[in-house]
């Protein structure tokens, strides 16, 4: 039976909460995003929009049906929300896409309603199915099929959320720039100068000049990103 609640001092460390003044904190339901990588949609709105100070009060957001995650109506309060993921509120005519800055702290950035539409996927593994297509497993839990595998693990697909449709391709490769989605630099731009592959045990590194600062670090955190999303 699935834990309806953390305590407070254990839940990760970027979570909006006042870990002193409370015992409980309410737990994401299963979903694309693992624990760690996520936070609940009931957070965002009493920890981040303040538009609620109570859970009670989240519930009556959410109740309309006016609330999207990614462009799909959200009614769960526990429904477990990332980074790049969309949140919707129709009647303050509001969108937002979530990021974890480089304090990491889960912030969200005003986005339009063209934005909202479209939305950065990170490619974490890819599968080869019958009669030579592709899947394309990204970072969100979504899956997509190919008929050209042009695709690399690392990439990152534009999707469109309406029709679950490809619509651009950003490839991980020198020159472009990556946001940085976990290690000590996490939060952090900046344009990639080298990669230096796998070799023997040493994992796969990336280094990247943010505000004329040279970072390097694991390759699995880049994250590749358009100009739409640079200032994070």
């Amino acid at each position: 039976m699935a834990k309806r609640h953390l305590f407070a001092l254990n839940a990760p460390v970027n979570w909006p909460i006042k870990r002193k003044e409370q015992k409980w904190v309410i737990r994401p339901s299963p979903g694309p995003h693992p624990l760690k990588r996520c936070l609940p949609l009931n957070l965002l709105f009493t920890g981040i929009l303040d538009y609620a100070r109570t859970s009670r009060e989240v519930r009556k957001i959410l109740h309309d049906g006016e609330i999207f995650v990614d462009g799909r109506s959200v009614k769960n309060q526990k429904f477990p929300v990332g980074v790049m993921d969309h949140i919707g509120i129709k009647s303050k005519n509001e969108n937002f896409r979530l990021f974890i800055n480089s304090k990491n702290k889960y912030i969200l950035k005003p986005i339009s309603k063209d934005e909202s539409k479209l939305k950065l996927c990170k490619i974490i593994n890819k599968k080869t199915l019958k009669k030579g297509t592709t899947q394309l497993n990204l970072y969100d839990g979504k899956n997509v099929i190919v008929d050209k595998d042009s695709y690399k693990t690392g990439d990152t697909v534009v999707i469109d959320l309406e029709n679950n449709k490809i619509v651009s391709h950003l490839k991980l490769e020198k020159g472009v720039y990556v946001y940085l989605m976990g290690g000590k630099y996490i939060g952090n731009v900046g344009r990639v100068e080298k990669i230096t592959e796998r070799k023997n045990l040493q994992p796969a590194k990336i280094s990247i000049n943010s505000d004329n600062k040279n970072i390097e670090t694991l390759k699995e955190y880049a994250f590749v990103i358009n100009q739409d999303t640079l200032k994070v």
